[in-house]
């Protein structure tokens, strides 16, 4: 139950006196009284919040972020009041940048950036904060003015960015809600606003935009507080500021934990307030303390400059920050702290309105890209001084002055909108624009506005305009946000740019291209008849690694190992990717540098694997020029390859040495030392896994070919370098198999080392085939012999002989499911293989089509048929005496393999010519299946 202190004498006790009137004739119409000293309660202690805060001694000055009416009434006090000391609420750590932002175009954001951490949980990094700062907002105003004014001191209070993550719960940061390109600005950085001034109770929020008729927050904020205090006075504006931020400071869940971290950062910034002042000794009477309406109305015990409790404030951690600024934009802002969309490109609109109708001369720092001086006089006024007054009682009871209907301002947007739409496909014309005219006025008048809104224009523009489809990209809200200033962009000036981004842009200018520009630009190199250009292309593809895809691209020309490119085309998008240029310079001085740091912390990574290792070789070859860090790189490629326990990554493996090797050997005399250890180190390695890989279910048929073509293709520079021989042999030799695939792999590994001849080999698939138990599992050897491929391609001869007998001879039920399989299978796991499986079937087989009828396999084995006469052997008769036993049987078999009963044997046990024919035909068969049934 909140307690009802008693009123104190001052200039609100009126005010105070009628509240609490309100309060105990609203509970009296209710029905009891119990509910009194709640809304008592929370109505006497906003005054009294006010009250304080006017009362301080250092003058508080509340704000909200990106607000037309806070930026104008900071421009009016600033230029009354002629503070000496401005204390900002803005991470202190981020002073040094201020003084760039003249060198920028608006809007901007302050970043801090950290990728090497200490005392925060690895899996957080990167660490990002951005402060967007725009023009029409109250810290710009107090930025511009305290830095070209002489005699000025700039003082930011609030936690650092350390402290920012210091005071996070340790679970990992939220990434900024997805806004599209324009969010994309800021990344997953964590936002850091002036004046959050929102309700934090979701039904008040409610209850709010459901009686004052509008759909989110920045049209209720823009109706009921933007427009009444464009043009109030001083000492309004501050106490209606303060009395909002202490509504909805009281109005909060007391159990959501930005509760305590809001009261810490008053806490913290009062402390350094105090210590300021007693360090310079300064005058409050001259200083001017500017915070969000939230903070304005604080409460906690270290609140104002007389008081004494202590609060100490926590090191900061050894996280090594870097600072810049980065491109911002409307919707970036509007993205990251979830305003309306267009709600500040309208703030924008409004404060350029205001300007003109006030007179008021804004800050502008001198030299600000972007900006132009404004021939307006500024209406000075004397600092008024002397005791606070009661403005909120008058504000309260006297509605706002009812702006009249500004024709020509509505009647402009509705030309324009209608213009607009043409352009991009809609169907409209004069009779939309008088018809968005009226229903502009409609709206208004239905939601009790003297004057449409800008968000009254965009409904009524929809309505009238958009009606059930789209023909563009835009629809026409976004139009209408277009029309009312758009999506402004801003970009960080070439002065204020990190050493590695000026860096880039100065290696970029022989291109001839102004990359400051935020559209995609063409850059055509011819490098042969305009070697200077070379340069260019090695900054180019470094930056391909590094940035975006869509930063730079690639149209014409490609980087690899041994080609020297000739000419190259690209689209340059750096303009709208200053953000990640500027981000690469918080890491080094240099590209090059930047990319070797991250090639050498991906290998020391914990996950790293040999395949990862040999990648980070690839690329420092390519785009480093190799040297001693592709010998680093190499030396860690072979600890990781020693050090694995698993074959996963043996293809990877497999390509990348024997590319890395093909280069070295046509670049250098000898190879260097890590290729060698690297081989004979691998070569070991494989031997050892090679009977549990042949064995593990878990390990694919690609990776033991993998393995294998290691062996194979490295044996002669392994054994070179002193490995055995024996060793591959042996392992070969305890390697046994029972799945079909790995099945066939052994066999085409066995006939490499010469321990199956080539014959015996195709006798082997000759019996599989004439087998009617493993036909089904044909396609099964078939996979593991194009798989063999790899590590024997001598032997694509015969992998083109059995795939064209499986052809031939398996009947459709088991060969048709098996090609989809056989397709996908090429494709995604031996591409590479296709092309010597076509170059020899082109070899073998017909070229012509009349050739093909007179065409004979020269595999093919032509057998003379045994005649009917022939004596049957005693186990063949055996088995068909077992077949004329059990004639149901013998016909479910039949059926099974698509012949019909007519065959079954006679009854007398002694069965027909067809089928002692076919048992004398086949007589190897006959002898196994009697074994098996044991009637040998």
């Amino acid at each position: 139950m909140t307690e009802i202190t008693e009123a104190l004498p001052g200039p609100f006790a009126a005010l105070r006196s009628q509240l609490l009137d309100a309060a105990a004739a609203f509970a009296g119409a209710g029905e009891g009284a119990g509910g009194a000293d709640p809304v008592s309660g929370i109505l006497a202690g906003m005054v009294d919040d006010v009250d304080r805060a006017l009362r301080e001694e250092l003058e508080i000055f509340p704000v909200c972020h990106h607000s037309p009416a806070s930026a104008l009434a900071m421009a009016r006090r600033l230029r009354e009041k002629r503070p000496a000391v401005i204390y900002l609420e803005l991470c202190e750590d981020l002073r040094p940048l201020l003084d760039e932002l003249r060198n920028c175009r608006l809007p901007v954001a302050l970043q801090a950036f950290a990728t090497e951490l200490e005392d925060f949980p690895a899996e957080w990094s990167p660490l990002s904060v951005v402060a967007p700062v725009t023009e029409a907002s109250a810290e710009y105003q107090a930025i511009a003015y305290a830095l070209d004014t002489p005699g000025v001191e700039l003082v930011l209070v609030d936690r650092s960015t350390d402290h920012v993550f210091q005071w996070e719960p340790r679970t990992p940061p939220e990434p900024a809600a997805d806004g599209g390109e324009g969010a994309a600005l800021h990344g997953d950085a964590v936002g850091i606003e002036i004046g959050d001034l929102r309700p934090r109770f979701a039904e008040l929020e409610a209850h709010l935009l459901h009686h004052g008729k509008v759909r989110h927050w920045s049209e209720w904020w823009d109706q009921y507080v933007e427009q009444p205090l464009v043009g109030a006075d001083h000492d309004t504006y501050r106490q209606v500021m303060v009395l909002i931020g202490s509504l909805f400071r009281r109005l909060r869940p007391e159990r959501d934990a930005r509760n305590d971290r809001d009261e810490d950062r008053e806490r913290y910034m009062w402390t350094r307030m105090r210590e300021h002042l007693a360090a310079s000794g300064a005058d409050p009477a001259r200083c001017l303390y500017v915070c969000g309406a939230f903070h304005a109305a604080s409460r906690v015990e270290q609140f104002g400059l007389r008081a004494d409790a202590p609060y100490e404030i926590t090191p900061r951690t050894a996280t090594r920050w870097q600072y810049g600024l980065i491109p911002s934009s409307h919707s970036a802002i509007e993205a990251q702290f979830g305003l309306a969309p267009g709600s500040v490109s309208i703030a924008a609109a409004t404060w350029s309105k205001a300007l003109k109708g006030s007179g008021v001369t804004p800050y502008r720092l001198k030299g600000q890209e972007g900006t132009k001086p404004k021939a307006v006089r500024a209406r000075r006024a004397p600092d008024p001084g002397g005791p606070v007054a009661d403005r909120l009682s008058g504000f309260l009871s006297r509605p706002p002055a009812p702006n009249g209907l500004d024709e020509d301002e509505l009647l402009g947007w509705c030309v324009d909108i209608v213009r607009l739409a043409r352009r991009n496909g809609y169907l409209a014309s004069t009779a939309d624009a008088i018809a968005v005219y009226e229903t502009s006025v409609l709206l208004a008048g239905l939601r009790g506005r003297g004057r449409p809104t800008p968000y009254d224009f965009q409904d009524a523009a929809v309505t009238c305009i958009e009606k059930d489809t789209v023909p563009g990209r835009r629809d026409v809200r976004r139009l209408c946000e277009i029309l009312l200033g758009g999506d402004r962009v801003g970009q960080v000036g070439y002065e204020s740019l990190p050493p590695l981004a000026r860096d880039v842009l100065d290696r970029l200018e022989p291109l001839g291209l102004d990359l400051t520009k935020r559209t995609i630009q063409r850059a055509l190199l011819d490098l042969d008849a305009d070697p200077e250009l070379r340069p260019c292309s090695d900054l180019l593809w470094v930056l391909r690694r590094l940035l975006p895809d869509n930063a730079v691209r690639p149209i014409m020309g490609s980087r690899r190992l041994g080609e020297r490119p000739i000419q190259e085309s690209w689209d340059l998008d750096l303009g709208r990717h200053q953000r990640s240029i500027v981000e690469l310079g918080y890491e080094g001085v240099t590209i090059e540098q930047v990319l070797e740091q991250r090639l050498r912390r991906t290998v020391a990574d914990p996950k790293a694997t040999a395949a990862t290792a040999l990648a980070a070789v690839e690329d420092a070859i390519l785009y480093l020029g190799g040297g001693r860090i592709a010998d680093d790189l190499g030396n860690r490629a072979v600890e990781l390859l020693a050090a694995e326990r698993t074959v996963d990554d043996a293809p990877d493996v497999l390509r990348r040495i024997r590319r890395l090797l093909a280069y070295y050997r046509t670049t250098r005399a000898d190879l260097p030392k890590w290729c060698e250890r690297f081989v004979t180190a691998g070569y070991a390695h494989y031997c050892t896994l090679l009977p549990t890989a042949f064995l593990d279910e878990d390990t694919g048929v690609r990776q033991v070919a993998a393995m294998l073509g290691f062996l194979f293709s490295m044996e002669s520079l392994a054994l070179s370098l002193g490995c055995d021989h024996s060793q591959l042999e042996l392992a070969v030799r305890q390697s046994h198999p029972e799945a079909p695939a790995r099945i066939a792999l052994l066999w085409a590994a066995r006939s490499q080392l010469g321990l199956l001849p080539v014959a015996e080999l195709r006798a082997r698939y000759d019996e599989l085939l004439a087998n009617p138990l493993v036909v089904p599992s044909i396609p099964l050897y078939l996979s593991g012999f194009v798989q063999a491929l790899e590590p024997v391609p001598s032997l694509a001869p015969v992998v083109v002989e059995v795939m064209s007998k499986a052809f031939a001879r398996l009947p459709d039920p088991v060969l048709l499911p098996w090609l989809p399989k056989l397709i996908t299978t090429l494709r995604d796991e031996a591409a590479e293989l296709v092309p010597v499986l076509v170059r020899e079937a082109g070899r073998m087989l017909p070229a012509s089509l009349p050739a093909v009828d007179a065409w004979v396999p020269p595999w093919s084995a032509r057998r003379p048929a045994a005649p009917a006469s022939a004596p049957v052997p005693a186990p063949a008769r055996a088995v068909a005496d077992l077949v004329a036993a059990h004639p149901a049987a013998c016909d479910a078999v039949a059926g099974l393999l698509g012949h019909d009963a007519g065959w079954r044997p006679a009854a007398g046990g002694g069965g027909d010519d067809r089928v002692t024919g076919l048992l004398a035909a086949h007589g190897d068969t006959a002898h196994a299946v009697a074994a098996l049934l044991g009637r040998a």
